[in-house]
């Protein structure tokens, strides 16, 4: 800590000396630089702040820094940006301490311990701020009128702190506003007229409610819209589902909604990501879907949706994640979804589909011609769009990079994880579980070497476990549980290091279970309902089951030697008489 204060304050002099050479009334690049350098140092405080009357931009984020700081920065009545994000602050919103700074064009004090009411005063003053961002503190207290009187402001986030009451309808005086963060508060009641020129929006895991405002549907060039966790209710307001042309993402998961998923054509051509799960939509898939062929990520999963699987989805060339769990579709499993060949998460259980499972055709449950998709296959040419922020226009000097990532929860090892960003361009899953699904189990699933996680558990699956499976080196998780499965357990499957889940629980097996690696790290739960099974982590002697198996075995040999030993006498008896009536 003493070395790397040493190195803030040698830093500190360094400017000083540039400033003085320079005669320069603002900060030359050099000194912006040297103090953008001073970040995630972890430095606890600088006196010789006050000496810097010329500085136009400080980044001191993801220190250490407290309250003390301030009283060194009154002197700094030139700063235009202030970064202190990510500290160690706390108490009320710091007014007399900033009061000096009337020339904040961008003020970050979001992720500390700031609490109490948001003052009226005090940050309506800063009449040139453009960027304010507040978020992840736990000021209290409604929405600050004064702040629609900062017409100027491009960039407003007062997310995640304990905000309430309802949004005045002055907000609307706001027309440079892009960015609009007011996630993770208590606000409530009907949302006012939308800001025209909004590019990035989120009032996610509030209390509002009603109808979904038709007004959003005038925002021409939004391209991040999120409505999620809160209490809207009715159906998608026509105005916005043929509006609203710029959107590249869209979530609207875990509210009321209800009616047809986009019945009609809209102009969301440029979704890239769609969340509509958690909901009470009702009716088939829509036709409005097939239009938004740029798709990656399409979530309409725990909803009451009916009918088929459309046939279309190898239309979306681009489409990596299709979760369509827990409704109530019905009918097999159309052969076109695994002509995509960028798919990477499938998850269609807890539905009502069925089928059986051809071996030599094109069709059935869990189509052959799986091997043809992406899911696991680890191409080296298969584009990941996970890791780009969908918000592409940027404010001056904030990056909201981090908040437009996709995330997919995917249930694996007994719980549900969520996946984002890069991490999930590089997760391939596979969810059919809990439908009707019948017929074996295709060996070409074992040519999906990247796959992760495989559940068919729940289903009426036959035949024995492929062997090939023990080529998905990256698999954690096997559950193929409550089927009908028969044979034995592979014993190349203990070849699968990284597995941490294995369940072949309640269905037909046979046989010694496998020892070795990872399979000495699963309990008695796995192989429930296997009476067949023996040896650990059973109490099932191998030697005992041997014998009744032998004994099995001899019996049959017996009774083909009877059967053969008959066959013969008559053969020959009928041969004896042939040749004697000759």
């Amino acid at each position: 800590m003493e070395r790397k204060l040493f190195l803030g304050q040698y830093l500190i002099l360094v400017i000083l000396l540039l400033g003085q050479l320079h005669g320069y009334k603002s900060c030359i690049e050099k000194e912006r630089m040297g103090l953008l350098d001073l970040k995630k140092h972890h430095l606890p405080s600088f006196r010789s702040l006050r000496r810097l009357r010329s500085l136009e931009v400080l980044d001191l984020s993801t220190n250490v820094f407290t309250n003390s700081i301030f009283p060194f920065l009154n002197a700094a009545t030139s700063l235009k940006a202030l970064f202190l994000g990510t500290n160690s602050m706390d108490g009320p919103f710091p007014v007399q301490e900033l009061k000096d700074l009337t020339n904040l064009e961008l003020l970050d004090l979001s992720d500390n311990r700031l609490n109490g009411p948001l003052p009226i005063r005090g940050i309506c003053e800063l009449k040139y701020m453009q960027e304010l961002n507040i978020g992840q503190n736990k000021f209290v207290g409604q929405f600050p009128l004064c702040l629609t009187s900062l017409t100027g402001l491009r960039v407003l986030d007062l997310s995640s702190n304990q905000l309430s009451g309802k949004l005045p309808s002055e907000i609307h005086n706001l027309e440079s506003l892009e960015y609009l963060l007011l996630s993770g508060n208590s606000f409530e009641e009907h949302w006012v007229d939308i800001l025209p020129h909004l590019n990035y929006m989120n009032l996610a895991n509030n209390g509002f409610q009603g109808n979904v405002p038709s007004s959003l549907g005038n925002i021409k060039s939004i391209e991040y819209m999120d409505i999620s966790h809160n209490s809207f209710n009715g159906q998608l307001p026509q105005s916005f589902v043929k509006g609203c042309y710029s959107l590249e993402v869209l979530k609207m998961s875990h509210n009321k909604l209800s009616g047809d998923v986009f019945p009609e054509t809209s102009n969301f051509s440029f979704v890239h990501v769609l969340y509509m799960d958690n909901n009470q939509f009702t009716g088939k898939i829509g036709q409005g879907l097939r239009n938004m062929r740029s798709l990656v990520l399409l979530d309409i999963s725990n909803n009451n949706l009916t009918g088929v699987i459309p046939d279309w989805f190898d239309e979306f060339p681009d489409i990596s994640a299709l979760l369509v769990s827990n409704n109530l579709l019905e009918g097999e499993i159309p052969i076109s979804l695994f002509r995509t060949s960028s798919l990477q998460i499938l998850d269609l259980s807890a539905n009502n589909l069925s089928g059986n499972i051809p071996l030599q055709t094109e069709c059935g449950s869990i189509p052959s011609c799986l091997g043809n998709t992406s899911v696991g296959l680890g191409k080296e040419d298969t584009p990941s769009f996970f890791d780009f922020a969908t918000a592409s226009t940027k404010a001056t000097l904030y990056n909201y990079r981090d908040a437009t990532l996709m995330k997919v929860q995917f249930a694996t090892k007994h719980r549900y994880d969520d996946y984002m960003g890069q991490n999930l361009g590089l997760f391939f899953g596979l969810d059919l579980s809990g439908n009707e699904l019948s017929g074996e189990i295709p060996v070409e699933l074992g040519g999906l070497m990247e796959l992760y996680t495989l559940n068919f558990s729940h289903n009426k699956l036959s035949g024995r476990i492929p062997k090939n499976f023990s080529g998905m080196k990256n698999m954690e998780s096997l559950d193929l549980s409550y089927n009908k499965l028969q044979g034995c357990i592979p014993p190349q499957l203990t070849e699968l290091s990284s597995l941490a889940i294995f369940n072949v629980s309640f269905n037909n097996l046979s046989g010694v279970i496998p020892q070795g690696k990872q399979f000495n790290t699963f309990d008695t739960d796995s192989y429930l309902g296997n009476p067949l099974l023996c040896g650990k982590p059973t109490d099932r002697s191998c030697d005992a089951q041997d014998n009744v198996v032998e004994n099995e075995e001899s019996t049959i040999d017996m009774e083909s030697m009877y059967w053969s030993l008959a066959a013969a006498y008559v053969y020959n008896t009928s041969w004896s008489i042939h040749v004697s009536l000759f």
